[in-house]
C-alpha cells in the first residue's frame, strides 16, 4: 500500500503531530508499506531521505498560549497537484485534516481515498478564527468550505474520547479512536539516568515546550511550597522555549527558590534518561490537551504522576492509580501531591508499577496496527461504494 502522511506544522520543530507522524511511519514502513510524509520544513529533514516531500514554508503564528508554525502561503496548488500526481498514493492521512494551509488544500485536491486524525481537544483562538480551519462559521464562506472538504474525508479517527467531542461538533459523523502510541523500547526504564542529577535529592520532572497553557508558572509557586517541606529536592525543567524561560527564570530568582534546573530543548534520543532520572514526573497544564503523550512516556519508564485534572489527562490516567490528579491552576493543591508522593516512597513505586501497566497497551506497535486496519476498512468501504455507484450509472 502507498500511504501519504501529511502535516500542517513544521516538521523540522519537535513536537506531539510531528512525533507521532513520525513514529507511525516508522511502523508502517516495518510492515512493509510504502510511505511518504508530507509537510512544511522551516530546515532539512535529513532523516527521512526521499520518504519526505516538503511543501510550504512555515512561520510561527502567535496563538492563545502557544506558537503555531504553518505554512500560510495561498500559493501551495501547483505544487500539491503535481505531487499528488506523480506519487498516485492508495490513501492520503491528514492529521488535523482542516488546519490551513497544507492539509486543507491536499484534502481539497485529493482524488483518492482520505483519512484524517484530529489530535486537538481546544483550538486556540488564532485556529478557531481563522476563515481557512473550517471551524469557525462565523463567516458563511467557513460553512462552505468546511462541507465541501468534509465530503472528501472518507474515514476519521480522533486520539481521544475529548478530542472526537471536539472535532465532532464541526465535523459530525462516525469516529474511530485510535490513541497515541509510545514507542516502549525507546522509553525502557532499563535506560540509564542522568549522572549530575543522581546525587540522592528527590527529582520532580517538567517536560514540555515553554508555554503558559502548560502551566510551568503554576508549578514553580508550588514547588516553592515543596522545597519549604522537603529541603533535598530539585525542580528539572526540560523544553524548548526562550521568551517564557526568561519569565520563569526571573519568578525563580524572585522567589529566591533553590535547586531548580532549567535544561532546555533535549534530543528525542536523551528524553528516557530525564524520566528515569525523576522520582515524580509532574505535568500542571491548564488545559486544551486532548492527550497526554508525556505522561505515557513517564509510565513507560515507571515513574509515579502527578497532572492537572483535565479531559485529555483524565482519559489517560486514573487518580490515585498511576498517579495523583489535582485541579489546573492550583498551586497549593499541586504542592499537597508532590508533598504526599515525596514523602511516601511505597506509593510511589506502586503507582509507577501500575503505569507501567497502562503505558503497555499504547505500544505503537500495536496502534499502528489499529491505524492500518482501519486504512483497509475504509478502502474497502470506499471501493465497494464506487462500485455501487459505477453500477447505479451502467443501469
Amino acid at each position: 500500500m502507498k500511504i501519504a502522511l501529511v502535516s500542517p506544522y513544521d516538521f523540522a520543530y519537535p513536537g506531539g503531530v510531528t512525533n507521532h507522524i513520525s513514529c507511525l511511519e516508522h511502523q508502517l514502513t516495518l510492515m512493509g508499506h510504502e510511505v511518504k510524509v508530507i509537510a512544511p520544513a522551516s530546515s532539512v529533514v535529513s532523516t527521512f531521505g526521499d520518504k519526505f516531500i516538503p511543501i510550504g514554508k512555515p512561520r510561527p503564528i502567535p496563538t492563545s498560549g502557544s506558537i503555531c508554525r504553518i505554512t500560510i502561503s495561498p500559493h501551495l496548488a501547483p505544487t500539491i497537484k503535481a505531487v499528488l500526481e506523480r506519487e498516485k498514493f492508495d490513501i492520503i492521512h491528514l492529521h488535523e485534516p482542516f488546519m490551513p494551509m497544507l492539509c486543507s488544500a491536499v484534502l481539497r485536491f485529493s482524488h483518492t481515498t482520505n483519512v484524517g486524525t484530529f489530535h486537538a481537544f481546544q483550538h486556540s483562538v488564532g485556529y478557531l478564527s481563522h476563515p481557512w480551519s473550517g471551524y469557525n462559521f462565523g463567516r458563511p464562506i467557513s460553512t462552505i468550505i468546511l462541507n465541501r472538504r468534509a465530503r472528501k474525508l472518507h474515514g476519521k479517527i480522533a486520539v481521544s474520547k475529548p478530542a472526537m467531542e471536539f472535532a465532532s461538533k464541526y465535523v459530525p459523523g462516525e469516529y474511530n479512536i485510535i490513541p497515541n502510541g509510545i514507542d516502549l523500547a525507546h522509553f525502557s526504564p532499563d535506560v540509564s539516568p542522568i549522572d549530575e542529577f543522581c546525587d540522592g535529592k528527590l527529582n520532580i520532572l517538567f517536560v514540555a515546550r515553554l508555554e503558559s497553557r502548560k502551566g510551568l508558572n503554576y508549578l514553580i509557586k508550588a514547588y516553592k511550597r515543596v522545597k519549604e517541606e522537603f529541603s533535598n529536592s530539585r525542580l528539572i525543567i526540560v523544553g524548548p522555549g526562550t521568551r517564557l524561560r526568561r519569565k520563569y527564570e526571573r519568578q525563580v530568582k524572585r522567589n529566591r527558590i533553590e535547586d531548580v534546573v532549567f535544561v532546555g530543548y533535549v534530543p528525542y534520543a536523551e528524553l528516557p534518561r530525564y524520566y528515569k532520572t525523576a522520582d515524580i514526573f509532574c505535568s500542571p497544564a491548564t488545559g486544551r490537551e486532548s492527550f497526554g503523550i508525556a505522561l505515557l512516556e513517564a509510565m513507560a519508564i515507571g515513574k509515579p504522576i502527578v497532572a492537572s485534572d483535565i479531559d485529555g489527562y483524565a482519559s489517560l490516567m486514573t487518580h490515585g492509580v498511576e498517579g495523583l490528579l489535582v485541579p489546573p491552576k492550583d498551586e497549593k493543591a499541586l504542592a499537597q501531591a508532590l508533598i504526599s508522593l515525596m514523602a511516601n516512597e511505597s506509593l510511589r513505586q506502586q503507582m509507577a508499577a501500575r503505569g507501567k501497566l497502562t503505558a503497555e497497551g499504547y505500544d505503537w506497535k500495536h496502534v499502528a496496527q489499529r491505524v492500518l486496519d482501519y486504512y483497509v476498512k475504509v478502502l474497502n468501504e470506499t471501493c465497494g461504494k464506487n462500485e455501487s455507484e459505477a453500477m447505479s450509472v451502467l443501469v
